[in-house]
């Protein structure tokens, strides 16, 4: 998979996509996958393709892990990194003030509304690849990193107890996961986000009948 159309801008941006790490959450596969969803999506919805891959490929482009105090001002972070970076390529201050807004508001922590359609195209993109298949993978992948347990043995479901997705990996589903489908922009988004919904509640149902519940 590559950043088609836009392979010259590709190559001279990607050295300054992704910080040195083991992230395999954060990592050229998941830039790809955000790409091809951007595509996907602007081709329904319009948007400037420029911005739109300067942003895919520099919006995780500040490396902070899941569990780090600064997690939800990581899409700032990157967003900052980002301005400085196209500056230095002689990009207009509109362009970078275009991208910066795009990054800064594609994260979910951050909670910041995006006003452009850039900015909603690049958030469904990358909440995308959070649902799914690809949103499970990565979920249990991040909480193998973190040493975190698959479910909690005496209470899979959380019926008698707080949900803790610090702890409980299956947690997750329910403090995010499945909500995320809730909060797309764009009718494209939405329609893909439906399809990938449904396969989280699938896995989820499957895996609680795996386990007796």
């Amino acid at each position: 998979m590559t950043f088609a159309p836009l392979h010259t801008l590709a190559t001279t941006l990607l050295p300054h996509a992704l910080e040195p790490g083991d992230d395999g959450a954060h990592d050229l596969s998941h830039l790809q996958r955000v790409w091809n969803n951007v595509r996907r999506i602007a081709g329904e919805e319009g948007g400037d393709l420029k911005v739109l891959l300067a942003a895919t490929l520099l919006h995780d482009c500040v490396a902070v892990e899941k569990s780090s105090p600064l997690r939800p001002r990581a899409s700032q972070l990157s967003a900052d990194k980002a301005r400085g970076v196209l500056s230095e390529l002689g990009w207009s201050s509109c362009e970078i003030d275009a991208v910066a807004h795009a990054i800064a508001a594609h994260s979910f922590s951050a909670a910041i509304a995006p006003t452009s359609l850039e900015a909603r195209i690049l958030q469904d993109a990358d909440r995308l690849d959070a649902l799914g298949a690809l949103g499970v993978a990565r979920t249990f992948y991040v909480a193998g990193r973190l040493g975190r347990a698959l479910y909690d043995p005496n209470d899979p479901c959380a019926e008698q107890r707080e949900l803790d997705d610090a702890h409980f990996t299956l947690d997750h589903f329910q403090t995010k996961l499945l909500h995320l489908a809730e909060g797309f922009n764009t009718a494209a988004g939405i329609r893909l986000a439906q399809v990938r919904h449904e396969r989280l509640q699938r896995f989820r149902q499957e895996l609680l009948e795996e386990i007796g519940q």
